[in-house]
């Protein structure tokens, strides 16, 4: 089976994080979401692949490459204008159908989904597609479906009024579609599947099938959303590799990584590749630290995600906060409940607290 991986959306929602880095490349424990997917179709036998790009597409392309590395063949498809999500699909379908059915997934959700699971209950249902539904606690961010009593869907609705949902089944951007579906697109247009495919081919009573999944879905739709994923990995509420090894109770250290035996740790805590946390300073768990991060005597972390290469410095106290790539915090620092994205620099500065900070920004007293 092949499959194809979107990946050309903006992210808007998690900016400033994806003003430079596209969604899909976001980091969940050391590595970026498309990785941790592409290591879960691989998982179920899935290797022949096709991603579409749009924002900031060679980042994705310089770091998977060909998928050699990845135990994959992947290529792309670069989407100079948005396709929507049924036409970005269609533009590939030569590639998709040749081998049948094929699976479509959504390229910035962290999940453990039971792929193989998908597509035998797509093979056994008899339908034209089968749609991956998760149950939520809030479907108005979300598609959700209603279901007839043979478990077919019946109905759809686009992101209800809190109380007016038809249900709590979310669409989770996760399909498995026979070729003839992809007739039914025109080509070289923006097409949807949500808000066009899949309303229309139930207008002519095509089989929509569902598969109910049980492990984790994320689709990491905003910051506080990204936030708890990246936690959720840590704590293990999802099952993915973390490329680290367990060196006290619920403290995960990277290769090449260095903890001083004078560092204040307490759990749970991922300390990247490479990273450097000196004695005298402060780890208050839930905390992921990127690849190449450094953290300094006396400064104190705590209920952090850090992208590769933070720099938190002397005297700096860094408290519920999202920090891009290279951003540094030059000493004496006081934040709270913050996203700061990329390339930063912060010295000496007040208090700061709520705010957002664009890539590049820099603050000294």
């Amino acid at each position: 089976m092949r499959a194809m991986i979107m990946a050309a959306g903006l992210g808007t929602r998690l900016l400033p994080l994806t003003a430079i880095t596209p969604k899909p490349m976001v980091p969940i424990l050391g590595r970026p979401i498309l990785a941790h997917i592409l290591t879960l179709l691989r998982r179920h036998r899935i290797t022949d692949v096709v991603i579409n790009l749009h924002h900031a597409p060679g980042s994705i392309t310089s770091y998977f490459g060909d998928g050699r590395e990845w135990g994959m063949r992947i290529t792309y498809s670069l989407e100079p204008e948005l396709l929507g999500t049924a036409g970005g699909v269609k533009r590939n379908e030569r590639f998709l159908t040749e081998d049948g059915a094929f699976l479509v997934v959504s390229g910035d959700s962290l999940m453990d989904v039971d792929l193989s699971g998908l597509v035998a209950a797509h093979t056994d249902s008899g339908a034209v597609a089968t749609l991956a539904l998760k149950e939520v606690e809030d479907p108005s961010q979300y598609g959700v479906v209603a279901l007839d009593d043979r478990g077919a869907i019946r109905s759809f609705q686009e992101k209800p009024a809190p109380g007016e949902e038809i249900s709590r089944l979310c669409n989770c951007g996760l399909y498995v579609l026979e070729p003839d579906v992809l007739q039914r697109v025109p080509a070289g247009v923006f097409y949807d599947f949500g808000r066009q495919l899949w309303p229309e081919l139930l207008a002519e009573e095509a089989r929509l099938g569902s598969f109910s999944v049980c492990g984790y879905w994320n689709d990491v739709g905003d910051i506080q959303a990204y936030r708890q994923g990246s936690f959720d990995a840590l704590n293990g509420r999802v099952q993915l590799d973390r490329h680290a090894t367990e060196v006290m109770p619920g403290v995960w250290c990277g290769p090449r990584s260095y903890v001083d035996g004078g560092a204040d740790i307490e759990p749970p805590v991922y300390i990247g590749a490479d990273s450097r946390v000196e004695g005298g300073s402060r780890l208050r768990g839930p905390v992921v630290l990127g690849c190449g991060s450094v953290v300094e005597e006396g400064a104190t972390v705590s209920d952090v995600v850090a992208w590769p290469a933070a720099l938190f410095g002397r005297g700096s106290t860094i408290e519920r906060s999202t920090v891009g790539t290279l951003t540094r915090f030059m000493g004496w620092v006081r934040m709270r409940d913050c996203v700061v994205g990329e390339r930063c620099l912060l010295g000496d500065t007040g208090p700061i607290e709520g705010a957002s900070l664009e890539p590049g920004t820099v603050l000294w007293a």
